[in-house]
């Protein structure tokens, strides 16, 4: 693995904040290897875990000596919205229990003198068309569970594509009053550090997969 920790050498002396490590699961033995000697050496800037949500327990403790931050989704709070969205009916249990590991090793979001994130967690909620009551009901869950020092990204860029075009409820933007009910609740369960993205209007043209025609079926859906 010198050739992976060979890059991620040269991002640390090129001055970056983080290495964001994006859907990293399937690769984490090799990312492992790549890391431990430059952890050993101090030459690494924080480790970011940037992950949908699905992963096991046993996955993140594998790792968690390695990781400094966790971006994490909670995308869904009913297991039927989780099937038809994602064919992942056991994603809501499933990502909530990562959540929880991922807090109680890495805790709030924490920043060095300048700013910048150096540990923590990041919970990102994205609203989905006609679901926006299962947003709220994330929040709820994150401010019972973590509290409201948790980060919190609300995202309203939900963009239909691939077979989501031909999916009645999936095949649409959301609209402000859906994106209007989930900023209301985080103002009222009192979340105090995050974002909350601006409503898109439009979808992005350039956007990796927007101009892909639905594909075909998988046999037995």
């Amino acid at each position: 693995m010198d050739g992976l920790a060979a890059v991620f050498g040269e991002l640390a002396d090129q001055g970056a904040h983080n290495l964001n490590l994006v859907s990293p699961t399937p690769w984490l033995p090799a990312i492992r290897d790549a890391l431990v000697p430059l952890k050993k050496s101090g030459h690494l800037p924080p480790v970011v875990y940037n992950t949908s949500g699905f992963e096991r327990v046993e996955t993140l403790e594998y790792f968690a000596n390695l990781v400094d931050l966790y971006l994490v989704d909670l995308r869904y709070a009913d297991s039927e919205s989780a099937a038809e969205g994602s064919d992942s009916p056991g994603y809501v249990d499933c990502a909530r229990n990562a959540f929880r590991a991922m807090w109680r090793q890495a805790g709030p979001l924490e920043y060095d003198d300048e700013g910048v994130a150096k540990r923590g967690t990041i919970c990102r909620i994205l609203v989905l068309p006609g679901r926006a009551g299962e947003a709220v009901d994330n929040l709820r869950w994150l401010a019972e569970f973590a509290g409201t020092e948790v980060a919190v990204s609300v995202m309203s860029q939900y963009t239909p594509a691939f077979r989501a075009d031909n999916m009645p409820g999936w095949n649409r933007r959301v609209n402000a009053g859906e994106y209007d009910l989930v900023c209301e609740e985080v103002k009222q369960l009192g979340f105090s550090t995050g974002w909350i993205q601006n409503i898109v209007d439009e979808s992005v043209p350039d956007m990796v997969g927007f101009r892909m025609e639905p594909g075909p079926e998988r046999q037995g859906e």
